[in-house]
């Protein structure tokens, strides 16, 4: 994986963790126990504090990035989507961030919150536990269901099996010419898929 000193600064990564080959760490990254950051995803401690903690995940294509001597956090069991960019915030535990939102500088999102797709959370916005966010700029729409909350958890779950997953089977190869006879297919867990989709 591309892993950058700068300043003296070098990244941390427990070793549970799985970072993906593409993904970038540029100095002062910490990255927790059993996190996942997946393919393309940059994380650049060039000027603030990029943390992931413990069970999180930081999915493609995002960003991490922040001010001088400001952090950019997400607690434990965070998980953020596809494409997702945070600059200068703070992501409670918990808490989900949607495909391609973004969340700027002082932002604080609360715990056990989903902030939806393509929201954009202005600066120095504050939303509570246990919220749906949504729009452009975000508002709360309102409080979480149980299963809501519990989709959630068994999404988080997922990302952190992944983690093994890859750290046991992840590994570059030349594609196959043609498909297999009878080629199985990936399991998968029925929590975490809406119902009505499968």
């Amino acid at each position: 994986m591309p892993v950058y000193q700068i300043d003296g600064l070098t990244p941390v990564v427990d070793s549970s963790s799985f970072v993906h080959p593409t993904a970038v760490l540029i100095g002062d990254v910490i990255i927790g126990k059993r996190v996942y950051i997946g393919p393309n995803a940059s994380l650049r401690g060039d000027f603030g504090r990029i943390v992931v903690q413990d069970g999180a995940n930081i999915q493609d294509n995002c960003v991490m990035h922040g001010f001088p001597q400001q952090d950019t956090v997400v607690e434990i069991d965070g998980h953020i989507g596809h494409g997702a960019i945070l600059h200068g915030c703070r992501i409670r535990r918990n808490a989900l961030v949607g495909m391609n939102a973004v969340v700027m500088d002082g932002a604080d999102i609360g715990e056990n919150t989903i902030v939806g797709a393509a929201a954009f959370v202005k600066a120095a916005a504050k939303f509570d536990a246990n919220k749906l966010v949504v729009g452009s700029p975000a508002r709360v729409v309102r409080e979480l269901s149980e299963q809501e909350l519990s989709w959630k958890r068994a999404g988080t779950r997922e990302y952190q099996e992944l983690v093994i997953r890859c750290k046991e089977t992840l590994r570059e190869v030349e594609p196959l010419r043609e498909e297999e006879a009878d080629r199985k297919r990936l399991s998968f867990n029925e929590d975490i898929v809406p119902k009505g989709l499968i």
